[in-house]
């Protein structure tokens, strides 16, 4: 039996320490994207993990070069047409026509101005704790990316994102059985690491000597 936390309120939101306003099940977006990170739909969840699985195996493990399989990919496909075409002439049936979606110019704007957004976002947010107006996030970032920096250079670069694929693909579905013990151990977790950030800051951070302050002349 999973144990209980007092983490709904009467009002309909859902608490927790996130402070959620909605349910997890908006979160990735809705539609099919939802549908395979939730595992809504089982059989097109498997096969999108057994692809990337399969994409990772080929690329790092039997260490296969991008650039013939993108060769041998187009020449598959041409063969497929030109059979395809030369037969329909035959059979008398309609030639295979290119999806829209493929080379569409309203998805590629639309992805490169998500890209660009993102980007912006991530670079005006770095630059304003850079700035130094919070000490304990701008430790906690530096601290992030050196542990980042060395996971990144004992794995390769299709390696990590292998790894973050499948964190995405699978810890939305776990928070989503285990969503009460999850909060409860962040919430847990959240305690402790401003424990531990208080005392630093009063044996060591406090004692940093600063310079003397001085005073506006009127």
């Amino acid at each position: 039996m999973r144990p209980h936390f007092a983490s709904d309120h009467g009002d309909g939101r859902v608490g927790g320490p996130f402070h959620r306003h909605r349910s997890i099940h908006k979160l990735p977006g809705g539609g099919k994207v939802e549908d395979i990170l939730l595992w809504k739909d089982r059989n097109l969840s498997a096969g999108v993990l057994a692809g990337a699985s399969l994409m990772w195996y080929m690329f790092d493990v039997a260490e296969y070069n991008i650039i013939p399989l993108l060769c041998q990919v187009v020449i598959f496909a041409m063969l497929v047409i030109f059979i395809w075409s030369n037969a329909a002439l035959l059979l008398n049936i309609a030639p295979p026509r290119i999806p829209e979606v493929i080379i569409s110019e309203h998805a590629f704007r639309e992805t490169a101005r998500t890209i660009h957004y993102k980007l912006a976002y991530i670079v005006a947010h770095l630059y304003d704790i850079a700035c130094g107006k919070d000490l304990k996030k701008f430790l906690l970032v530096v601290g992030s990316l050196l542990i980042l920096s060395e996971i990144g250079s004992s794995y390769s670069f299709t390696t990590l994102l292998y790894l973050g694929f499948l964190c995405a693909h699978t810890l939305p579905a776990l928070y989503q059985r285990y969503e009460t013990e999850v909060d409860h151990l962040a919430a847990k977790g959240s305690e402790d690491i401003k424990k531990f950030y208080k005392k630093i800051d009063s044996n060591l951070l406090n004692k940093i000597p600063k310079g003397p302050v001085k005073s506006k002349v009127k």
